[in-house]
């Protein structure tokens, strides 16, 4: 289920949207507002998936909003009379931007754009001391102090832990998961590696070795490494 609010200054535009809201299984209603400025005060309050907004409100437009709320992680769908809008609404956090009158079959397509988004933004999420990724449909459990190293391949990753004999393969670049990783504990090594930095026992001629495995560190990355060899590693 995703957790949405609806903000529009229009009465009869808030009912149908919340109709259509009612309609939509995966969609769950936290709060329709009449102003930006009543939807910020409620996302001080609650964790939101997506936001749907009009743009031309008083006070506050839709647009200056979403500005306002960049850091947050919803997502917005704009809901609006004026196209003229379109492009500057994707300088922020935008899935899609719907014209009124807004049908059905429109805003559902929408909203499940937005519904893939967030999967595949949560289907990585770090949280404390474990990574969920999806793979074949599920998503697996994988605690980072049993991580040993990560390998990317094109699009998709290789993660190489102490417990299982096989990788386990996902869909996604290794520049986000460097991101999400904490850096005391993992650090990129070479365009295709990402390696564990407590797993490390031997290095080799500027290549780490785990077991048969023996992972080059690159002229990009072998600064960094020998400095964190150097002065960390304990």
């Amino acid at each position: 289920m995703l957790s949405c609010i609806l903000i529009d200054d229009e009465p009869l535009a808030l009912n149908l949207l919340e109709d259509y809201v009612n309609t939509t299984p995966f969609l769950k209603l936290t709060a329709k507002c009449s102003s930006a400025i009543a939807a910020i005060e409620i996302l001080e309050k609650e964790a939101v998936d997506l936001i749907f907004t009009d743009i031309q409100m008083p006070n506050l437009t839709g647009m200056e909003f979403s500005k306002l709320i960049l850091n947050n992680k919803a997502k917005i769908i704009f809901t609006t009379a004026f196209k003229e809008f379109a492009v500057e609404s994707y300088k922020v956090n935008t899935i899609d931007y719907l014209v009124k009158p807004i049908s059905y079959p429109e805003f559902l397509t929408a909203a499940n754009k937005a519904k893939q988004h967030i999967l595949q933004d949560t289907n990585h999420k770090v949280i404390d001391d474990y990574i969920f990724v999806k793979s074949d449909y599920k998503l697996l459990k994988i605690d980072l102090k049993d991580l040993i190293y990560v390998e990317g391949l094109k699009d998709y990753l290789k993660f190489y832990t102490v417990n299982s004999a096989t990788p386990i393969l996902t869909l996604k670049s290794m520049k986000s998961l460097e991101e999400e990783l904490p850096k005391k504990q993992f650090m990129r090594v070479h365009r295709s590696f990402l390696v564990n930095l407590k797993k490390i026992t031997t290095i080799e001629r500027n290549r780490i070795v785990f077991g048969d495995k023996h992972i080059p560190v690159s002229e990009k990355y072998k600064d960094d490494f020998f400095k964190f060899i150097k002065s960390d590693f304990r």
